[in-house]
């Protein structure tokens, strides 16, 4: 998600986005530490424990070693901790926050590393690699041992009353916007906070609108405004409820921009745009940082990717 997808979702919706709400903004240099375009392990790696890896690394550093991540760091400070994507859960960014993995092919090793932590709300796709794994254990029994409800898409995960559980909405990804995901995003998104947010302590809670991405890769524009509209509108959403309680600091930012998409040509009021692309993999180029709340300001400028995690343990109070 680059300037140019925000963009098209501007357009697609007529002139306006909630991101339009924030008012600090900044830059974030991309770059991972092998390659002058990254992938999305080692872009979210960078934000999950603060330092530049390799292309393909989950939660490791550029030497492989695993490192503690912020998710990690706020589970051992007694706060409540949340994973949401509309993608597989094992999947380079929510896994980079989780696990810890050489590759991010490695679904099923990563989907063990989830038993190894205590996050309180999973909500998104991938039960295969929890359910039908080629080794034959069954993940979701052993959860379901360590005290969570584990439900599939045939229960409403808005109507679940525990405190800690796993949601799946898909075996692999849900479905795009075009073929009817919905307010999928945005119903787990506020089910999650409102989970979360009883946690006295305070909580982290990791949401990313995983196909915005993948409407680059496609060079699919209105794959990419339709995802971004829905992100948008989850943002929005998060936004309001971090304003009624004045005391949650929102970020929102992207592991990289991928198609190299320009806006063309196009008509805000006819809510049309051109999409031209240069590539169908990621760029270099900066992305922006957009922050809410409680040291919003500490996000402003251009820096490197890795003070995501820098500015947000300094202001966590993680060590």
């Amino acid at each position: 998600m680059g300037l140019s997808q925000i963009s098209a979702g501007m357009v697609y919706q007529g002139g306006d986005l909630q991101l339009a709400r924030f008012k600090s903004i900044g830059f974030i240099k991309t770059q991972s530490s092998d390659n002058f375009i990254t992938d999305s392990g080692a872009g979210a790696t960078a934000f999950s424990i603060g330092e530049k890896t390799y292309n393909g690394a989950i939660g490791v550093d550029s030497l492989k070693k695993s490192k503690p991540t912020l998710l990690e760091m706020t589970e051992e400070q007694g706060r409540a901790t949340g994973l949401v994507a509309t993608c597989a859960m094992t999947h380079a960014t929510p896994a980079a926050f989780i696990a810890h993995q050489p590759k991010r092919s490695l679904e099923e090793a990563i989907a063990c590393d989830y038993l190894k932590t205590d996050i309180d709300v999973v909500i998104g796709g991938g039960m295969h690699y929890f359910s039908k794994r080629s080794d034959g254990l069954n993940l979701v029994d052993s959860l379901r041992r360590k005290g969570y409800e584990v439900v599939d898409s045939s229960v409403d995960f808005t109507k679940l009353n525990a405190s800690k559980f796993y949601a799946f909405s898909n075996m692999y990804h849900p479905p795009t916007m075009k073929d009817g995901r919905g307010d999928f995003l945005k119903k787990a998104s506020n089910k999650a906070i409102d989970v979360l947010s009883k946690n006295k302590k305070g909580f982290f809670l990791m949401i990313e609108g995983s196909q915005i991405d993948w409407g680059g890769h496609a060079n699919d524009a209105d794959y990419i405004a339709r995802e971004m509209v829905d992100f948008d509108q989850t943002i929005g959403s998060v936004l309001d409820w971090a304003i009624n309680d004045k005391n949650t600091l929102v970020i929102v930012t992207a592991d990289h921009e991928t198609g190299g998409l320009a806006l063309s040509g196009g008509s805000i009021k006819n809510k049309s745009f051109t999409g031209a692309f240069t590539s169908k993999e990621h760029t270099g180029v900066l992305v922006p940082v957009f922050a809410y709340g409680p040291g919003a300001e500490s996000f402003t400028g251009i820096y490197e990717n890795t003070e995501i995690f820098t500015k947000l343990a300094e202001l966590m109070f993680v060590k």
